[in-house]
Order: structure tokens, then C-alpha cells, then sequence
């Protein structure tokens, strides 16, 4: 009986599909028509749409810092507590750096400096707003029309930036590995403008060459200012004490006993014990330089954008074809849905 039962299913399955079949053959017209239209729309939005173009920028990131070039050097910095081949942050590690390339801060960085576009010079921020068409669109608008980034910064340019970063990072910004067994790392961003796409991809890596230099050598800048300053402060006062000193030595030229030459034997010590402190920070602050030297990493670019750049244009047939396909799956699954509903409404 469960077998007959089975039967009976399979062949009910059957005929509802064969139904279905026969339901949608007779809507072949319309069908086709529907597909035939989405079709047309399709090679028209292939023809209307703009040409863009990508930069692609790549680059990789030497961060290796290795002590044993430095020799005897390096031995000699560890004496004085200089750390010449210390180990490396992570914060800005290889993987890091493909989000970091993303981020709002190095982003709107770097739509905030100038650069020559079509033979204007302004903030990379207004030839995007420019060129997006959307300053045409503030004119219509009370609440955005005159805002200009020159200007000083309020909530509205706050906001603004925020959306065009986010627009940019979502449709038009590519960070990515060239491979896995390499560590070199493509950027790429894709505008209607060739020249926008160039200046900006060269404009934001070296943003963030330069956050990325900054963090690394933080702490070696701040040690290399400090003996620098101390150095100054230092020399001046050695100045002063053998200013001092050759004067107080040539009033005493005729004292012969040692009292009266007390002076002079008190600042010619001064003068030894400065010079000595001044020679010290001097041996520390050359090797506070290779410390720095030697920590500060270098993002070697191997390829950049070069003018003109290939224009990537959306191929008629292929829309055309995707057109015809979506106005065939829409319509096949319209009319599916319509004659399920009459069937439900009929059995009910």
C-alpha cells in the first residue's frame, strides 16, 4: 500500500509539472517579449554608462630590522641601552596593512591634501564631489549648498567625508595580495576620472608611508629629540664656562698663590666635567641616529599608475545578455508564482 501510495505522489508531481510546462509554453510570447525588452535595456545601460579606469599601485613593505650589518656597532649601542635590532610592531604587520589602506583615517588623510587634476589644483576631496556630480546636486539644496572643505571643519563636512569614505572603500577601493607566496600587495582604485585614479592611490600610499614610519620610529624619534636637546643645552653651557674660564685665567696671569687661582681651577673643572657630559651625549646621539636608521621601514613601490590608463568599458553583448537572461528568469518565475496562486485559490 506504501508503494501504491508512492505511485500516486510521484504521478500527481508529474502532471503538476507537465501542467506547469504546458501553463508556461503558452506565455511564450509574453515570456520572450519581457526578455527581448530587458535585453535592449541591458546593451542601452552598456552604451549610456561612463568609461572608468583603475590605477593599480604595487608595493611591498621591508620591515626586517637586522642588527648583524651593523657589526661592532650594534654591540655598543646595547651598552648604552640603544635596542639597534629590536624586534618589530605588530600593529602595522603585512596583513594589517591591507585593512589599515581602508581605514577612515588614512582615507579621509588623504582626500584632504592637493593635487593637479585636469589642470586644477584643489583638495582631492572637491575633485571627487566635482566629478561625482555631486556639488550639482548641493545647489539644489539649502543645507549643503556653498559647503566647501576649505573652509573650517563642522558636522556637515564631517558627515560628508564619512559617506564618501565609505562609497570608496565599498565600490571603488581594492587592497589585496598579488599571491600567497609573495608579500607584495596591490592597490587599485577604479574612477571615471584617469587622473583622479592616479593622483589618489599615489596620494594615499603615501599617507600611509607616512603613519607608518611615524609609528614605527616613535619611540627612537622621541629618544633622538631628547639627547639632540640635551646636546644643545649642554654645548651652551660649555660655551659660557670657557668664556669664563679664559677670562678669569687672564686676570690671574700674576697671582702666584693657589687662593687666588681658586677660581680659576673651580671653572676649569666645570669646563672638563661639561666637555666630558657633551662628548657622551654626542657618542648616544650618533647611535640613536642608526637606532632610527635602522627601524625606520621603507614601503618600496615596484609599479605605478602611468597615464593614459586602460579604459575599462562594459561590454554591449554581455549586457545585452545579462539582460535577457534576468527578464527571462523574472518573468518565468512571475508567472510561476501566478498560477500557484490560482491553484491554491481553485483547491480552496
Amino acid at each position: 500500500m506504501e508503494h501504491y501510495n508512492d505511485e500516486i505522489q510521484l504521478k500527481d508531481i508529474l502532471i503538476k509539472l507537465s501542467d506547469y510546462k504546458a501553463y508556461l509554453w503558452s506565455q511564450k510570447v509574453t515570456i520572450f517579449a519581457f526578455s527581448f525588452f530587458l535585453f535592449v535595456l541591458g546593451i542601452i545601460f552598456a552604451i549610456q554608462s561612463r568609461p572608468e579606469y583603475t590605477a593599480q599601485l604595487t608595493f611591498v613593505v621591508e620591515d626586517e630590522q637586522n642588527s648583524s650589518s651593523l657589526g661592532a656597532m650594534s654591540g655598543i649601542a646595547n651598552q648604552f641601552g640603544f635596542d639597534i635590532g629590536g624586534g618589530k610592531s605588530s600593529t602595522f604587520s603585512q596583513n594589517n596593512i591591507l585593512e589599515l589602506l581602508k581605514s577612515r583615517g588614512v582615507v579621509e588623510a588623504s582626500l584632504l591634501q592637493e593635487a593637479k587634476v585636469m589642470g586644477q589644483s584643489d583638495l582631492l576631496i572637491e575633485h571627487y564631489l566635482t566629478l561625482n556630480e555631486i556639488k550639482e546636486l548641493w545647489a539644489k539644496n539649502q543645507d549643503f549648498k556653498g559647503v566647501s572643505f576649505h573652509d573650517k571643519k563642522t558636522y556637515i563636512h564631517d558627515s560628508i567625508i564619512g559617506l564618501v569614505w565609505h562609497d570608496i572603500v565599498e565600490n571603488s577601493l581594492l587592497v589585496e595580495m598579488q599571491s600567497t607566496d609573495a608579500n607584495i600587495i596591490n592597490l587599485s582604485y577604479t574612477s571615471g576620472n584617469e587622473e583622479f585614479a592616479k593622483q589618489f592611490v599615489e596620494v594615499l600610499i603615501n599617507e600611509m608611508s607616512k603613519m607608518y614610519v611615524g609609528h614605527q620610529t616613535a619611540q627612537a624619534s622621541n629618544t633622538l629629540n631628547f639627547l639632540q636637546n640635551r646636546a644643545d643645552s649642554v654645548f651652551g653651557e660649555l660655551e659660557l664656562a670657557e668664556e669664563e674660564f679664559a677670562r678669569v685665567k687672564d686676570i690671574n696671569q700674576r697671582i702666584v698663590k693657589a687662593s687666588g687661582r681658586l677660581k680659576e681651577l673651580q671653572l676649569m673643572r666645570r669646563v672638563e666635567v661639561l666637555n666630558t657630559i657633551y662628548l657622551e651625549i654626542l657618542k648616544n646621539l650618533e647611535l640613536s641616529k642608526i637606532t632610527l636608521l635602522n627601524q625606520t621601514p621603507i614601503i618600496n613601490i615596484i609599479d605605478k599608475p602611468i597615464l593614459p590608463l586602460e579604459e575599462n568599458i562594459k561590454s554591449k553583448s554581455l549586457g545585452g545578455i545579462l539582460g535577457g537572461i534576468l527578464g527571462g528568469f523574472l518573468s518565468v518565475f512571475y508567472f510561476i508564482l501566478s498560477k500557484l496562486f490560482k491553484d491554491v485559490l481553485a483547491e480552496s
